[in-house]
């Protein structure tokens, strides 16, 4: 049977960058039928592998991009993540969730993106007028608040953080993507809380 490849169809997930838990809620409980998904993408099954994807994007799209990529590069690095998890996808083993497998890829697609634009920036000359960008995704209110506070937390919280709220993952799925232990998580969640408590009563 012919591989189910992502290719273009990862570009078109995103439709809404701006919704927010929404996305999660609409998959909580079905942890089993996205593995599902996951099986049968393996075995070769194309439709699977596009379900998934449709599923998957939103709230991959917004982890990725945090806090300030533009649409152009957002989409490249949702395709390249993608394309990481085909080349991968014999490495999945269930029953283990799906969803903490996926994001530990779009961890390494981020790091890895933020070590070229270091790259790309250092062998960059000065120039009097910068080229005009995209502007990034609109995002609700509530979320764009969430993500400046997020902003001023030290780099580790804020990745718990980010993976919990914006990606609603709990604290198990969050210690599988960053290889640590639910204990490790708890605490960077727990100190993450009191500082953002702190910076909102700062700011009332």
């Amino acid at each position: 049977m012919a591989e189910a490849a992502p290719g273009g169809d990862a570009r078109s997930g995103p439709e809404d960058p701006a919704a927010t838990g929404s996305d999660r809620a609409a998959t909580e409980g079905t942890e089993s039928a996205l593995n599902r998904l996951m099986v049968n993408y393996q075995h070769g099954d194309r439709t699977s592998a596009e379900e998934l994807i449709r599923l998957v994007s939103p709230m991959l799209y917004r982890y990725l991009t945090w806090p300030a990529i533009n649409r152009m590069d957002g989409e490249d690095l949702l395709q390249e993540c993608w394309l990481r998890v085909h080349k991968a996808r014999h490495t999945f083993r269930p029953p283990a969730p799906v969803l903490p497998w996926i994001f530990a890829i779009a961890r390494h697609t981020k790091i890895d993106a933020h070590r070229r634009r270091i790259r790309v920036k250092s062998r960059e000359f000065e120039v009097e007028v910068l080229p005009e960008t995209a502007n990034p995704p609109p995002r609700h209110k509530a979320e764009e608040g969430l993500l400046d506070l997020l902003a001023e937390l030290p780099e580790s919280q804020r990745e718990v953080l980010l993976l919990m709220k914006v990606s609603g993952m709990s604290l198990s799925e969050v210690a599988r993507v960053t290889s640590s232990t639910v204990g490790a998580v708890k605490q960077k969640a727990h100190r993450g809380y009191s500082r953002l408590r702190k910076l909102l009563e700062e700011r009332s």
